[in-house]
């Protein structure tokens, strides 16, 4: 069975990139415009095996966003990777304190974000 990614990011562009990406690699793929409606389909029973995220987005960031993800139940566990221009260590530090499995800076290139998805998702 194929692996479910949500990939949560305010440009229309990086989704299309993304999903493309990773529908090409056989991921069934579920998409946010931002934080709050990606938490609004969480919590009405969407249940991705993996959660890509961009930080700087309009409405909740990746960042409030991880931290609300990891408050609800099931969800304490599904791996969660930030897909940003955001460089900085100190965004980098405080992603991984509010759950962040991995912090990944655009751009980058499909056959490296499939890598790292298969190194966070077991059986993918």
């Amino acid at each position: 069975m194929s692996k479910t990614i949500m990939i949560v990011d305010d440009s229309a562009t990086m989704v299309y990139s993304v999903k493309t990406t990773l529908e090409m690699s056989g991921f069934q793929v579920e998409t946010a415009g931002d934080g709050v409606q990606a938490l609004t389909k969480l919590k009405g029973g969407v249940k991705p095996d993996l959660i890509i995220t961009d930080i700087n987005m309009p409405n909740m960031g990746g960042l409030e966003l991880i931290k609300n993800v990891r408050a609800l139940p099931g969800f304490r566990f599904t791996p969660i990777l930030t897909l940003t221009t955001e460089t900085q260590a100190e965004k980098r530090d405080e992603g991984k304190k509010l759950g962040a499995t991995g912090w990944l800076v655009k751009p980058v290139d499909g056959p490296a974000l499939v890598k790292v998805i298969k190194q966070v998702l077991p059986g993918a």
